[in-house]
């Protein structure tokens, strides 16, 4: 399997993520990790969180458009990773502010801000070897 293919499958697999997630945060604080924290009715979490689902599914569709030309779409490439990364941040700052959070979300600010900036060199190394 070539690199590129190896890009290609890795971003679509996490582009199903945000996708799949995304469209479940548009449950508000009825989606189900919400709701099983037993946070109450609050109109202005229930708004923000339907509207980063909304921004969030936008985000994994985006990341499934660089797939076929993957060499090619280096701008948008890093524009979705780059807020991964800065949502990585957030999360972060979350953590020292606030407290952990479950396990699984501690796994997904290492991706992020770990992760994002190895795909961005990936791609970028990708679209350089098919410029040469």
């Amino acid at each position: 399997m070539t690199s590129r293919k190896s890009l290609q499958i890795l971003t679509a697999l996490l582009a199903l993520i945000p996708c799949i997630t995304g469209v479940i945060t548009m449950f508000g604080i009825h989606d189900p990790i919400y709701a099983s924290a037993g946070i109450p009715n609050n109109a202005l979490l229930d708004s923000n969180l339907r509207f980063f689902g909304g921004v969030w599914l936008v985000l994994g569709i985006a990341l499934f458009w660089t797939i076929p030309r993957i060499e090619k779409q280096g701008v948008l490439f890093a524009v979705c990773w780059g807020a991964v990364f800065l949502g990585g941040i957030g999360r972060l700052l979350s953590m020292l502010i606030v407290g952990a959070p479950p396990l699984p979300f501690i796994a997904f600010t290492v991706l992020e801000v770990v992760g994002a900036p190895i795909f961005v060199w990936w791609q970028r190394r990708i679209a350089g070897s098919a410029n040469a």
